[in-house]
């Protein structure tokens, strides 16, 4: 085998189903962030992760921008599956919707927000109700070597019923495969996870729940506690577009946080939930980091020295949030990385952020999803539908949100998460700085926070 690339077949012997690997002692010993690993192999697991194009595909664009050498992607991939992996913000794999049920709602005179409802509560719950959907999500999970994601468990907004409605599917989700996957209430549950070989969501809410009574400061912020404890842990100021608490990326003013945002961020620091500034404007984010007696998270961003975009953030603000002893989670978003929009592209801000900020204040939020195999073909039977408006907290100016090429795409797949650790090994990291990365940082800041 030559030393420089391994071949296709030969990685994917290596690979398929690396977080099942057995007996792979830890190159940094025993400790909280490097649990010994003991997992009980599943051959027919490995078969069908080794047989899913979808996830071979992805992970040979990887390669072949990559090119790592056999060493590198040797020890690359035995690091990961030695490491706790913990996703600063992202999606649990998609279920594919039943599209005769879909098919049947439309043909029953079913509204644009019934069918919305329908879509998304069976793309996250069909994974329990549904064999091939359970065995899809599971094997994704395992594919990836993910133990916990800070999970997007509430729809963009700040309305409560709309906060509601995901919080109770991924609850959902939780209490029927807890064996599987199970909902982290604190930064140990996740530790317990690794050492259990199993996964968690640590949720995350896409908006502060807020009743907009306005009888009273108290009254607007008395959901926030109802949200914590029902198992938020993390929320978004803002979604791009400006509210009551501070401007969002997307708005082409940068106003800054408002005294209710003051209000709110305080309130969270009191309960103990962590201030997500990913989707606020750039002065926004920098007020709440300046406000906050807490660190604070960009949990899936880009850095704005390496290309410009709505939802990257400036050397000011990262060093803001990073000085206050936060983090930011680089994103696989081809058009907010800019250039190729690909693995590569993706490992540059992170050496970037790391040379420019330090290794304790980078973590990876890939802001994708692993899709059902089966969802192209549930979707074809679905009949097509006159055109919708856009959502009003989609505030996406034009040309900002590109899907880019394909490779750059599949390169990023979510189920590449051991090929990020490659990756991080060729830009000559060591292990320790990794193992941050990959999700000690989170971890750290989940417990700061908490405390």
């Amino acid at each position: 085998m030559p030393e420089e690339i391994m071949n296709r077949r030969q990685f994917l012997t290596a690979s398929a189903g690396i977080s099942l690997a057995a007996g792979i002692e830890s190159r940094a010993g025993a400790n909280l962030l490097t649990p010994a690993i003991s997992h009980e192999d599943d051959p027919e697991r490995r078969k069908r992760i080794k047989a899913n194009q979808q996830i071979q595909k992805a992970r040979q664009a990887a390669l072949n921008i990559l090119k790592p050498s056999s060493k590198d992607l040797k020890h690359g991939l035995e690091l990961h599956a030695n490491s706790l992996v913990v996703e600063s913000y992202g999606f649990s794999p998609r279920a594919a919707v039943d599209g005769e049920k879909i098919k049947a709602a439309i043909k029953n005179g079913a509204s644009e927000i019934e069918l919305k409802d329908a879509r998304e509560d069976m793309m996250m719950t069909r994974c329990v109700t549904d064999a091939a959907e359970s065995q899809e999500y599971m094997d994704a999970w395992e594919a990836a070597g993910v133990t916990c994601i800070l999970q997007n468990a509430g729809e963009e907004g700040m309305a409560v019923s709309w906060l509601l409605k995901r919080l109770a599917r991924f609850t959902y989700v939780t209490d029927m495969m807890s064996d599987f996957v199970y909902k982290a209430a604190a930064p140990d549950d996740i530790i317990a996870a690794k050492k259990q070989n199993k996964h968690c969501l640590y949720f995350s809410g896409n908006g502060v729940p807020i009743p907009q009574d306005w009888i009273s400061l108290e009254e607007e912020l008395r959901f926030i506690r109802v949200f914590f404890q029902l198992g938020v842990r993390m929320m978004h100021l803002t979604y791009n577009r400006r509210n009551v608490i501070g401007d969002g990326c997307g708005e082409p003013s940068d106003g800054g946080l408002s005294d209710f945002g003051r209000a709110v961020i305080a309130e969270m620091n009191r309960i103990g939930l962590i201030v997500d500034v990913a989707h606020c404007g750039w002065k926004t984010s920098l007020e709440a980091a300046e406000v906050s007696n807490r660190p604070i998270v960009a949990s899936h961003t880009t850095c704005t020295a390496l290309h410009e975009h709505i939802r990257s953030k400036p050397d000011n603000v990262i060093r803001a949030i990073a000085d206050k002893g936060g983090l930011i989670g680089i994103c696989c978003i081809p058009s907010f990385l800019g250039g190729k929009g690909d693995i590569a592209r993706m490992m540059a801000h992170i050496k970037y952020a790391v040379k420019t900020f330090g290794a304790n204040h980078v973590a990876i939020g890939t802001d994708v999803a692993y899709a059902s195999r089966n969802s192209a073909r549930e979707n074809q039977k679905i009949p097509s539908r006159r055109k919708t408006r856009k959502a009003w907290e989609s505030l996406w100016p034009e040309g900002s949100l590109t899907s880019g090429p394909r490779e750059s795409r599949l390169s990023m797949a979510w189920t590449n998460w051991p090929l990020f650790t490659v990756g991080l090994v060729q830009l000559g990291l060591s292990d320790s700085d990794i193992q941050k990365i990959l999700g000690g940082n989170v971890i750290r800041v989940a417990r700061d926070v908490l405390t």
